[in-house]
């Protein structure tokens, strides 16, 4: 891979903030113990499902920052799901710190991060339904926390899943405990993630948010490329533009590649070039998911391949400005504009 990149994409890396909005990598962490602070190989599947990243390919590749998510397990009760987050923060904060990451809430202490040359993480939860045990004048579970996916794979109290595979199916598309949630995110200036949710909860959510405030779809592809469940269609997209906020782009194949296209990384830049194209270049954002049970495009199967992205970008003739607002300057934009 290395030898397929200029270094003038390598440049334009060093050059620009550089953010992915959505990594599961706190999964192999957590449940096998994988030591983040060590770089690894691809491992046995080479790069499929996992063994994606670890901090010394995240340096390499000039990655500054990443919202490094806590998963929720929808089998536990809720108040068993809201002490299991609170203690997987305290657990991956102490990972992290072995690491040298700083952790960073907002514009100013990304900035610090990165002056210092160290790595800045932003603290996620993926499934909404962690917090269910939460009341309204209740503390959220990491004073740092950042962004909440409302729903993820399963169907909950919150919502319905776009998944179609479901157990139990919620017959309400956002219940009123999901009202809430996005009310209470608003008033706590959290993020508000519409990744996974149903279309018709994607829209109910925005009827209860707060219209002076972005939300984000952090790791998702668009229809106009490949239609799937998983996928924004152009509507949601200009939905997202509306509020000032930013999707991030998946590199999951599954989601991806349409019919006849080669399974290279050039699919990950056709569907930010379709946002581009409905919305313009203010909107979106890279959302790897990497870690996340995913199978990445080939060249994009280990974490230190970001800059084979720009190659591609400066191929196609994007401009300077648009690959920097593409890495990393949208979802600062939206950053500074929530969190100061």
């Amino acid at each position: 891979m290395a030898s397929d990149i200029s270094n003038e994409a390598r440049a334009a890396m060093r050059q620009s903030d550089t953010f992915d909005l959505h990594i599961d990598t706190f999964i192999p962490m957590r449940l096998w113990g994988y030591n983040v602070t060590k770089e690894h190989g691809l491992g046995l599947l080479r790069g499929r499902f996992g063994g994606h990243l670890d901090l010394p390919r995240m340096k390499a590749a000039g990655l500054d920052s990443a919202m490094w998510s806590v998963t929720t397990n929808p089998f536990r009760s809720s108040k068993g799901r809201q002490k299991t987050v609170e203690k997987n923060f305290v657990a991956l904060r102490e990972k992290l710190e072995q690491g040298g990451v700083v952790i960073a809430n907002n514009y100013e202490s990304y900035m610090a991060a990165k002056r210092n040359g160290n790595h800045a993480a932003l603290l996620s939860i993926q499934g909404g339904n962690a917090l269910d045990a939460l009341t309204t004048d209740g503390t959220l579970p990491d004073p740092d926390l950042i962004r909440v996916t409302l729903v993820h794979l399963t169907d909950s109290k919150v919502g319905k899943s776009s998944s179609p595979f479901q157990l139990r199916k919620q017959p309400e598309a956002l219940t009123d405990v999901g009202r809430n949630l996005v009310k209470r995110l608003n008033d706590e200036r959290v993020f508000v993630d519409l990744a996974h949710i149903s279309k018709q909860g994607f829209w109910q959510a925005l009827e209860v948010h707060d219209k002076t405030q972005p939300f984000l779809v952090t790791h998702t592809g668009v229809d106009g490329v490949k239609k799937h469940w998983r996928n924004l269609d152009d509507k949601q997209i200009r939905a997202v533009a509306a509020s000032g906020g930013t999707i991030g782009i998946i590199f999951s194949s599954l989601f991806l590649r349409p019919k006849g296209r080669k399974n290279t990384a050039e699919i990950v830049v056709d569907h930010m070039q379709h946002i581009i194209d409905v919305v313009g270049e203010d909107f979106v954002s890279l959302g790897s998911d990497y870690d996340g049970a995913i199978t990445p495009p080939k060249g994009l199967r280990s974490g230190d391949s970001y800059p084979l992205l720009v190659q591609i970008m400066l191929e196609r003739g994007w401009k300077e400005g648009r690959i920097e607002k593409v890495l990393g300057g949208n979802f600062l934009r939206c950053l500074r504009e929530l969190r100061g």
